[in-house]
């Protein structure tokens, strides 16, 4: 590492605790151990035991909860830069993991010990929840220096420890740290997907309403799991749709035998060329069928790679709820909400495919569209669930090319 890196790291291993005497003298209760050998001392809360994965982190202000049961962070340890996590609660509403439970997130660390909630949806404390979930947490992390050395390095392996009597084989964590094999070659779709086809039908949350039903569909939409999340599925209810959802491995038969208008790739965790070994060929026959496509983060990856793209291992990846991109359709910036680690190269598509969207933070690959076909994909996720909503149109999108399509 250089100079920069090595300060961030001393900073990482040794500055949490000097900046934060109220539990200076106090054991550690929880470790996070980076693959490099670092080890990172805190408080514990929510489950105990030991999980590894990729450490993230994630910008986001609000959304906390959706953040933590999107099944696209699987394999995943959330660092979060906002400092104040938990001071909403949680609820049963605001699962995104259409599973209900947990979408599979590794851990999260925390700036701020966990405090009691304070909103009129609470019903269950945070710490409480993850406790539920199976989620480890560690608390009293300087999130500030841990970020800066992601943006430094890349995004690291790590294993993330909680023992309230802060008993901890720090050498066996390293070596579980530096064998974890990281995220490029895994296929993680196969571990949040649908286990079987179920139907929906749920619209969107509205003040005082609370989630409504779709009764009088337009279109019928196929929308394929590759650990989605739920607020997709009530945006394009509410947009008209009747849903079926199927698990990632369904085929292009199995999917156009139910006579859909149009099919949906979802988002999911894990390499978009690892999924793709079984899921891109089909991906490549829906297309060809004619029938109107939209993707979505790890759909759109494996989209680009049906379409003879190629995808890449991201430095440190776009996570939160505050990136802007640039729509060349419109010719419009939106804000949106963001989660992979893996982008598609824009140099690797071919002539029949143009860029419709690039991130203004980096200038990666963010939308994609076929020229001659109904045919489209963004990278990051308009279902604002968290996050803002500029991004709503691409549903509008999705139903206008279906019903073009009906009247040809």
């Amino acid at each position: 590492m250089n100079d920069r890196a090595d300060t961030l790291a001393q900073e990482a291993a040794s500055s949490r605790v000097r900046a934060l005497p109220d539990w200076a003298d106090q054991a550690p209760t929880a470790l996070l151990v980076l693959a490099d050998g670092t080890v990172i001392e805190g408080r514990g809360a929510g489950a105990t035991g030991i999980a590894v994965g990729e450490v993230c982190f994630n910008t986001a202000m609000t959304g906390y909860q959706e953040i933590l049961t999107d099944p696209s962070y699987a394999g995943q340890i959330i660092t979060f830069t906002f400092p104040h996590i938990g001071n909403v609660g949680t609820n049963d509403e605001d699962m995104e993991s259409a599973s209900l439970a947990a979408g599979g997130v590794r851990g999260c660390v925390l700036r701020a010990s966990i405090t009691a909630p304070s909103n009129w949806r609470a019903s269950q404390h945070l710490d409480v929840w993850l406790k539920a979930h199976g989620i480890i947490a560690i608390t009293r992390i300087d999130t500030r220096a841990l970020t800066a050395l992601i943006r430094e390095n890349g995004m690291p392996n790590a294993a993330i420890a909680h023992d309230p009597d802060g008993r901890f084989e720090v050498e066996a964590l390293k070596r579980e740290a530096a064998a974890w094999p990281g995220m490029v070659g895994l296929d993680l779709a196969k571990d949040v997907t649908a286990g079987q086809s179920y139907g929906w039908n749920e619209t969107e949350w509205r003040w005082g309403e609370g989630y409504g039903r779709q009764e009088a569909p337009r279109f019928h939409v196929v929308a394929i799991d590759y650990g989605l999340k739920r607020n997709i599925l009530r945006d394009l209810a509410s947009a008209g749709c009747r849903l079926t959802v199927v698990p990632a491995t369904a085929t292009a038969q199995e999917i156009l035998e139910r006579k859909p208008d149009g099919i949906f790739l979802s988002n999911g965790p894990g390499d978009p060329a690892a999924t793709g070994i079984y899921a891109v060929p089909e991906i490549r026959k829906l297309v060809d069928s004619g029938l109107p496509v939209f993707g979505i983060c790890l759909g759109h990856q494996m989209l680009g790679l049906a379409l003879g793209g190629t995808t890449a291992k991201m430095h440190q990846g776009h996570h939160g709820a505050n990136h802007p991109v640039k729509d060349f359709t419109t010719e419009k910036v939106e804000i949106t909400s963001m989660n992979h680690g893996f982008a598609v190269d824009r140099e690797s598509l071919p002539a029949t495919v143009e860029e419709t969207h690039v991130s203004l933070f980096d200038g990666s690959n963010c939308g994609l569209k076929v020229k001659d076909r109904p045919v489209f994909s963004v990278q990051y996720h308009p279902e604002a669930s968290p996050g803002p909503q500029d991004s709503h149109y691409l549903f509008t999108r999705f139903v206008e090319l279906m019903q073009a399509r009906k009247r040809a």
